[in-house]
């Protein structure tokens, strides 16, 4: 199992290089990137390269930029240098995890990142926790149950919550519970109350459990129907199998044969997801549900930096996404292994 880790961490030097390599090739060919965006703004227009009214005349680059200033803003921004130069640089720079600065917040993009991390942890992590405390059991008993009013009345419950999407339903329980045309519950908007400083720690904890209770709901709901039916078919599978039928034969009962047979079998392929899918909720961002909820987190800062051309912000949070997601995976299939010890790499690689 070493010499696998080792080889799969070398891999991931040409897959993160490769996926940065694309991305920055893909933005070259974008149009309306940052200088386009100033040079438009200098001479009085919006990014569309409409004159914004009133603008005309503030500026000498109204009446057209000459080639000195135009210079002045390719290298304000790094445009200067051709691009493989600009990408050497870059790379070089991300392997110490310096990703430069935003070019609108003024600010690093580690910073930056950290500043918004938060609110992505707190949707990530409890939408993960409670889909996981909630789905496992459900999909149990929904197996032990197969083929009964519960199992086809919960299979429906969760697959109508499959089908609606979270923005949507995150309306829906802002008009409800909000205080739109139904009862006013729950608060509209932020992770706290603007008094939260001045509350006691009691409340501080209750006023910020509060605030998340409607965006949670929403992420959540949608997440059900995978994993429990997963869980569910999971254990089926293991309840059919030639061992189970032997335990029961030897007397054993229904509980000691689900929790100390077939439960481990059966969670191979939940448990083994579980080291990606808990990095991932540090860094998740949903767009429509922070916007619904007015929560300023990743998904709104990687929305706003694509649309301004941000490429620090973009290409930054990139590669350090990229880099958690491959050290999830290697974890998760490193995870097989301490769950089920029959598994071998080496065996399977001769």
């Amino acid at each position: 199992m070493g010499a696998y880790t080792v080889k799969r961490l070398l891999l991931m030097i040409p897959t993160l290089f490769g996926v940065m390599l694309v991305t920055f090739v893909v933005t070259q060919f974008v149009p309306g990137g940052p200088v386009e965006q100033l040079t438009a703004q200098l001479q009085g227009k919006n990014p569309a390269g409409e004159a914004s009214s009133g603008a005309q005349g503030l500026y000498r680059g109204a009446r057209g930029l000459d080639a000195e200033q135009l210079n002045k803003i390719k290298a304000f921004y790094g445009f200067d240098q051709p691009a493989h130069q600009r990408f050497w640089l870059m790379m070089k720079k991300y392997w110490v995890l310096d990703f430069g600065d935003s070019y609108f917040h003024h600010q690093s993009v580690l910073d930056l990142v950290m500043a918004k991390l938060p609110v992505s942890i707190s949707l990530g992590v409890w939408t993960f926790l409670l889909t996981y405390l909630t789905c496992i059991p459900l999909g149990i008993a929904k197996a032990m149950r197969d083929g009964t009013g519960f199992d086809v009345f919960t299979s429906t419950l969760i697959l109508i919550g499959y089908a609606v999407p979270g923005f949507v339903l995150g309306v829906a329980l802002l008009v409800l519970f909000g205080g739109g045309s139904f009862w006013d519950m729950f608060p509209l908007r932020g992770l706290v109350s603007d008094n939260w400083g001045g509350l006691s720690w009691l409340g501080k904890i209750t006023d910020y459990l509060w605030h998340m209770v409607l965006p949670i709901t929403a992420l959540m709901v949608g997440n059900f129907a995978v994993m429990t039916l997963l869980t569910k078919n999971s254990f089926i599978e293991e309840i059919r199998k030639q061992y189970v039928l032997t335990a029961r034969a030897k007397g054993l009962s229904e509980n000691a044969v689900l929790y100390k047979h077939v439960f481990r079998n059966a969670l191979i392929p939940l448990i083994t997801g579980f080291p990606s899918a808990f990095i991932a909720a540090f860094f998740t961002g949903s767009l429509l549900i922070e916007t619904v909820f007015s929560l300023d987190g990743l998904g709104l800062l990687s929305y706003e930096s694509v649309i301004k051309r941000d490429y620090p912000v973009v290409l930054g949070t990139l590669y350090l996404f990229t880099l958690l997601g491959l050290v999830g995976k290697l974890l998760s299939d490193l995870s097989y292994v301490f769950i089920d010890p029959r598994i071998q790499f080496d065996s399977a690689n001769g």
